[in-house]
C-alpha cells in the first residue's frame, strides 16, 4: 500500500477500518480465550472514554501532567493495597507484562552491581513454566537463563529445590510464578522465598495474570497461598492491568518492596546536548491513556466489582474443569484462577485444536505437555456450553479420523 496522493473520505476510511477486522478472532462472540479480557460492553465503553480523554497526553511528562502522575501514583497505591505491599514499598506502571519484567531484572542486575557483586555472567534461576519475557529481557542485557524442570509429582509447580541448586554467586534473581501460563499454576512462592533467602537472592514473582486476580479470587473463599509481599523475601513483582485488571490495552504495574531497591530502576541522563531526562520505565513517551484508563476502571469497579467479575470466571473454569472431565480429558495440575490446561490420554491436544478452530474458536495449547489451553474472561459464562459442545464434537472428529487412518493402514499393509 502507498499514501493517497489526496486523502481519502473518512466515511470511506471508517468502512475500510472496520472491514479489515472481519477475519479476526471472534472475540466479542465469546469464541476467543487468549489476548482479549472481556468483562462486557459496560467496562469496554469506560476504557474508550477514559483512554481518550487523555489520549494526547504524554506520561513521559509528570511536571506537564500532573493529572497522569498523580493517577499513576493512585493505581500503584491501590496494587500495592492489594498485594500487601509494606510501608515504603513502591513502583511504576509500564506498557505491558513484558516491560515490567524487563525492568524487574534490569533492577535486580542493577542493584547487584551496586552492592559490589562484580559478576563476570549474571544468571536468572526460573522454572521451565516462566513465561518466556524473562528470556527476551535476558537476551536484551545478556545474562544467562537456567530453566529448571517443573516438579514431576502432577502439580506442575516450581521445583524450589531444583532451583535452589542451581543458585551460584552470579545469580541475580530468582523467579516464581502466580500463575504461570501454561498451567495456570500458582508456584510455591513460600518455599522459593526460603531458598532465596538462604541464597541471598533477590525474588521476583510474575504475577502478571495473577495479581490482579489473586487477591479477589482470596477474598472469594478460594484457597489462595501466599505469594506476594506477604512473603518476606519477595523483592519485586510484575501484574498487568490489562489482563484481569480489565483495563486499556498497555497497562502493567512493576512493583517493588521498598525505595531502596526502586532507585536502580530509572534511567536519569543528562550526558548530551538536550534537557537533562529521567524515565522510570523502559519507554520514553508513555500513553496518557492507558494510565487514565487503568485509573478508570480500578475505580469504577472497586473492591466489590473485582470480586463479582472475578468470582464469575472462577465458576466458570469450574464449569470447564467439569465439562472437559466428563469428555476424558486431564485437567492439569490445581488451576486456582483464570486459567485452565487438559489434556487427553488417547488424542493428541493439537488435533483437536485444529478442529476447533474449524469451528471459529481461537485459544491457546500449551506445548509441554501437550494440552488445551484456556485463559477465561467473565463474558465467556455465557458461553461454556458452546464450548463444550464443540470440544465434544472436534474430539469425536479426531477420534473418527484415527479410526479411519487405522482401517487405511490394516487394509493396505
Amino acid at each position: 500500500m502507498r499514501m493517497s496522493e489526496h486523502g481519502r473520505a473518512w466515511d470511506d476510511v471508517q468502512r475500510d477500518l472496520v472491514g479489515r477486522g472481519g477475519r479476526d478472532a471472534k472475540w466479542r462472540d465469546g469464541k476467543t480465550a487468549v489476548y482479549v479480557f472481556n468483562a462486557g460492553e459496560e467496562i469496554a465503553q469506560i476504557q474508550k472514554e477514559a483512554y481518550a480523554a487523555y489520549m494526547s497526553e504524554n506520561g513521559l511528562g509528570p511536571l506537564a501532567f500532573p493529572s497522569l502522575n498523580q493517577m499513576e501514583q493512585d493505581v500503584i497505591s491501590m496494587g500495592l493495597g492489594l498485594l500487601h505491599g509494606p510501608e515504603g514499598s513502591t513502583g511504576a506502571m509500564t506498557s505491558g507484562g513484558t516491560d515490567s519484567i524487563t525492568m524487574a531484572i534490569k533492577t535486580a542486575r542493577d542493584y547487584a552491581r551496586a552492592n559490589g557483586r562484580a559478576m563476570q555472567s549474571a544468571n536468572v534461576v526460573l522454572p521451565y513454566s516462566a513465561h518466556l519475557a524473562f528470556d527476551k529481557a535476558c537476551h536484551l542485557m545478556d545474562i544467562d537463563v537456567r530453566r529448571i524442570p517443573v516438579r514431576t509429582d502432577g502439580t506442575f509447580e516450581a521445583d524450589a529445590d531444583a532451583m535452589e541448586a542451581a543458585c551460584d554467586a552470579e545469580t541475580i534473581m530468582m523467579v516464581g510464578s502466580a500463575p504461570n501460563f501454561p498451567h495456570g499454576i500458582i508456584d510455591p512462592i513460600e518455599q522459593l522465598g526460603e531458598a532465596a533467602e538462604r541464597q541471598g537472592v533477590w525474588l521476583h514473582v510474575d504475577a502478571c495474570v495473577g495479581g490482579y486476580f489473586a487477591p479477589f479470587a482470596r477474598m472469594n473463599g478460594v484457597p489462595v497461598p501466599p505469594f506476594d509481599f506477604e512473603v518476606p523475601a519477595v523483592h519485586s513483582m510484575s501484574a498487568d492491568l490489562h489482563k484481569y485488571g480489565y483495563a486499556a490495552k498497555g497497562a502493567s504495574t512493576v512493583l517493588f518492596r521498598s525505595e531502596e531497591l526502586y532507585q536502580h530502576m530509572p534511567f536519569d541522563f543528562s550526558c548530551w546536548s538536550g534537557a537533562p531526562m529521567k524515565t522510570p520505565t523502559l519507554a520514553g513517551t508513555r500513553p496518557g491513556g492507558a494510565i487514565s484508563a487503568a485509573w478508570a476502571i480500578m475505580n469504577y469497579l472497586g473492591i466489590d466489582g473485582y470480586r463479582r467479575l472475578q468470582g464469575k470466571v472462577c465458576d466458570t473454569r469450574e464449569r470447564v474443569a467439569e465439562g472437559v472431565k466428563a469428555l476424558g480429558f486431564e485437567v492439569l495440575g490445581n488451576p486456582m484462577l483464570g486459567l485452565i490446561a487438559f489434556r487427553h490420554p488417547d488424542h493428541h491436544a493439537f488435533a483437536i485444536y485444529g478442529e476447533l478452530y474449524k469451528r471459529g474458536w481461537f485459544t491457546s495449547a500449551t506445548k509441554e505437555p501437550p494440552s488445551l489451553h484456556l485463559m477465561l474472561s467473565p463474558e465467556h459464562a455465557n458461553y461454556v456450553d458452546d464450548y463444550l459442545e464443540d470440544l465434544s464434537a472436534s474430539l469425536n472428529a479426531v477420534v473418527q479420523a484415527a479410526g479411519s487412518a487405522q482401517k487405511a493402514d490394516v487394509r493396505y499393509s
